[in-house]
């Protein structure tokens, strides 16, 4: 698949600041001088300029120039944690079970999520983590293709979908819900839930590199989970 040339200049720019070139404060290359860098219009600058700073990386001053936002997304209130290195922080032992690992096509509502067409192809994994033995958190996760290329190459057993994808494709914001619902009867037998026993469920999407990288629900039984964080 070809990579727009606006979204190019985007990658360019978040590589930038991940490799840490560009810092907080920072004074980006002005629209002209990216429109000749990748020989293009500077309508498309413009639009992947105006796209960063809609995203909260970039910010733009009139008469100043465009800058590299200080980083907001570091004090949510519910933090995003690898359930591994949370489950080891009690001292207890983390396993996983991994149950799928496919390659999927966006349904409408996949689509809209993941700000793609519909019938676009996703990673899809389905993962079932254990604390001493017992289970904690089932993470049925789907993931864009470009951000993970090697995704399907994992071992999930050994490393989490949340350590591997912070490596490839590190986080630039998220949105997430949580509710409680009565689970479907296959996930409420892999959690060993109560018959009527609730799902904490968390609801989230990520964002990298100016674009969506995933969507996960993860359920939890709600006699063994609580949410915690602070404001």
């Amino acid at each position: 698949m070809t990579v727009p040339a606006y979204q190019r200049i985007k990658d360019y720019v978040l590589g930038e600041i991940h490799a840490g070139t560009w810092r907080a404060g920072d004074l980006v290359p002005s629209e002209n001088e990216l429109s000749k860098r990748f020989s293009v219009a500077r309508m498309t600058v413009n639009r992947a300029i105006r796209e960063l700073t809609t995203d909260g990386v970039l910010t733009r001053t009139q008469g100043s120039g465009t800058f590299v936002a200080a980083t907001k997304y570091q004090s949510t209130l519910v933090e995003i944690k690898n359930i591994a290195d949370e489950i080891r922080a009690r001292g207890h032992l983390h396993t996983a079970e991994l149950l799928v690992l496919d390659e999927v096509y966006a349904d409408a509502a996949l689509a809209m999520e993941m700000d793609m067409e519909v019938g676009e192809k996703l990673f899809h994994s389905l993962v079932l983590h254990r604390e001493d033995g017992s289970p904690i958190q089932l993470e049925d996760r789907w993931i864009k293709p470009l951000l993970a290329p090697d995704y399907m190459k994992q071992d999930f057993t050994r490393i989490t979908p949340n350590e591997y994808l912070t490596q490839v494709a590190p986080l630039s914001g998220a949105e997430y819900r949580i509710e409680a619902k009565m689970p479907e009867r296959t996930t409420r037998q892999r959690l060993a839930m109560e018959r009527d026993e609730p799902c904490l469920v968390l609801h989230r999407r990520t964002f990298s590199r100016g674009t969506v990288a995933t969507v996960v629900n993860l359920y939890h039984p709600a006699g063994r989970y609580q949410f915690s964080g602070f404001y």
